[in-house]
């Protein structure tokens, strides 16, 4: 079985911020890293060399695989800002769908910049998420 790519690392989440070259993707992973440590209690922490992750879930799938990955994170890419750790939420895939100008694969979902969605059907829809995934999680 191949090992999960994705672990935490060491490396500054300030630094890799300060370092993207878009005004608007630095103030909105300034403003997500604020929410999401706000909900978790967590530092924020980089996950591989482009997720900033809050906190951390062991998971099991039924195939056997098994690793560790953040209880909420997002990665601020060139194209958008992609959010991890949403679904956890009952109804999940309704209350993205209120989240505003959003579009979403398997596991994530993705938004151009903040000023596109509802930031505090964001916050709740996160915070459940964060509340289910930590309990299915244990």
């Amino acid at each position: 079985m191949t090992e999960n790519k994705t672990k935490a690392t060491k490396a500054s989440v300030g630094d890799y911020v300060a370092a993207l070259p878009d005004e608007t993707k630095r103030s909105d992973a300034k403003a997500l890293i604020k929410m999401m440590k706000a909900i978790t209690g967590e530092p924020a922490k980089m996950w591989g060399p482009s997720i900033i992750g809050f906190g951390s879930l062991h998971y099991v799938y039924e195939s056997g695989r098994e690793g560790d990955m953040p209880l909420l994170a997002f990665s601020p890419r060139k194209p958008a800002i992609v959010l991890y750790g949403l679904r956890g939420a009952k109804d999940a895939d309704a209350k993205i769908a209120k989240l505003g100008k959003v579009t979403t694969g398997k596991g994530c979902v993705y938004v151009k910049k903040l000023a596109d969605i509802d930031m505090a059907a964001l916050e709740k829809l996160a915070r459940e998420s964060a509340k289910t995934n930590k309990a299915k999680h244990k």
